[in-house]
């Protein structure tokens, strides 16, 4: 049995181990982590997954961005991973479903991650078109979902760091 429960600080280190194990070196450099810098993960939808003994079977986080010269308001989900004891378990579409309910119950209206079609259009993303992330970033796997009814209608420009202590939820 596996319980999916808000991130902590204590896990931090724990889930930073957990990313290093599943993703390649160099991770950090991306430029979806330019975003990530010296801004905390939104609290309650950054999520842990632990088996009955409290061992991490995987994590995922959610980050406030805000996109265009009008600053729309939107959660950067990612990184989302599952230890390789757990993969094809179904752990992962867990997380994201979970956490993404959570997220349009706390008010947010749209999501966006850099990633592979194929696996998240289950979830409901697709591709955007408009919304660029910072290069080095490949435009097709810029995918987004609406939350809310046309949470990404006429939301159009670049993704920007968060500034601002509130975030929407």
């Amino acid at each position: 049995m596996i319980e999916l429960k808000a991130e902590q600080p204590e896990d931090r280190w724990e889930v930073e181990a957990l990313y290093d194990l599943c993703f390649a070196p160099g991770r950090e450099a991306l430029s979806s982590y330019r975003l990530r810098e010296d801004v905390p993960p939104v609290s309650g939808l950054s999520q842990v997954a632990r088996d009955t003994d409290g061992i991490l079977a995987g994590a995922i986080r959610f980050w406030p961005v805000r996109i265009g010269e009008a600053g729309w308001p939107a959660l950067l989900l990612g990184p989302v991973a599952v230890h390789p004891t757990h993969q094809g378990e179904g752990l992962g579409g867990a997380l994201i479903r979970d956490s993404l309910a959570k997220a349009a119950e706390r008010g947010w209206s749209r999501a966006l991650l850099v990633g592979d079609a194929p696996y998240y259009v289950r979830f409901g993303f697709t591709p955007l078109c408009g919304v660029d992330m910072p290069p080095p970033t490949n435009p097709d796997r810029v995918l987004g979902l609406e939350l809310v009814s046309e949470g990404w209608t006429d939301v159009r420009g670049q993704v920007l760091r968060w500034s601002g202590t509130q975030t929407p939820g």
